[in-house]
């Protein structure tokens, strides 16, 4: 704005990585939510009103940009992953572990604690499984609680806290785990369950936000209703069950990864956005 005042030719590109007017009350408890959530419209409405292009990284947050700002030119592509590290690594011919994966942040939007319930209810039928949680204590309240709920379900043994990782070890233990699982209550793409499928390994994620344009259910993976602790237990249970046909789902889902994501359609997706501007 300050630019445009004093004549120079600016051009403002927006871009939505998730779905944000859910997704920040979904991270940590917000005081005065209904005045933030005021204050984020009326952010939202500014930034979109000034923007001469937008950029989105799934269809659900084209959507929504699509409903926030009619009529501006708007172009598509995912996150950036180094999606070579995953491949690689799904190349390796190293021998799956009974272990359930999960990787991401620790906060209430990532439904890591539904995760932890429905392995409960598998846990007892396949004493050699293993969950492992990977990832940073974003809202340290709900790590600490998430620590909590897998003690009073008595999985101490069971879970495991992996804290964060480099991407080198997070390839290696998805190519490891049996499935991968991203139970999120929001996500604007999901980018971390199309590395796990290019390790090959399938992915049981929920059925919102970008997930189900990467995974298809029965094939890759599988999709299950947000915090449906019941059909998630169920999916671990088929995985766990049927480690053959896991394994070819695997394989599916690396060759969609590998169709899905490359550094030179994410650079073209840019130059496509300069050339625009």
């Amino acid at each position: 704005v300050l630019a445009r005042l004093v004549g120079l030719q600016v051009v403002l590109i927006v871009e939505n990585h998730g779905d944000f007017e859910v997704s920040l009350f979904l991270q940590r408890r917000v005081r005065l939510p209904g005045l933030y959530r005021w204050l984020m419209r009326r952010t939202a409405c500014f930034a979109l009103r000034h923007a001469d292009l937008l950029r989105a990284v799934s269809g659900s947050t084209r959507q929504q940009l699509e409903a926030w700002a009619p009529g501006k030119p708007l172009v598509q592509f995912p996150a950036w992953t180094d999606i070579e590290v995953f491949l690689e690594a799904g190349y390796r011919d190293s021998p799956r572990k009974p272990i359930v994966l999960y990787a991401g942040v620790l906060i209430p939007g990532k439904g890591v604690h539904h995760l932890v319930r429905a392995f409960a209810n598998v846990a007892s039928e396949f004493p050699e499984v293993r969950l492992e949680i990977v990832g940073r204590d974003e809202n340290p309240d709900y790590a600490k609680e998430l620590r909590r709920e897998v003690v009073r379900l008595g999985l101490d043994g069971r879970v495991f806290f992996v804290g964060e990782v480099s991407q080198v070890e997070l390839a290696k233990r998805m190519r490891q785990a049996c499935v991968f699982v991203l139970p999120s209550l929001s996500e604007g793409l999901g980018r971390v369950a199309v590395e796990a499928m290019a390790t090959g390994t399938p992915v049981i994620g929920s059925c919102l936000g970008g997930i189900p344009e990467m995974v298809q259910d029965g094939l890759t993976g599988f999709l299950v209703p947000p915090g449906d602790e019941e059909a998630l237990a169920e999916r671990l249970r088929w995985v766990l069950e049927h480690p053959e046909e896991a394994e070819v789902m695997g394989y599916r889902a690396r060759e969609f990864a590998r169709s899905f994501f490359s550094s030179e359609a994410y650079l073209a997706g840019y130059k496509r956005l300069f050339e625009m501007a």
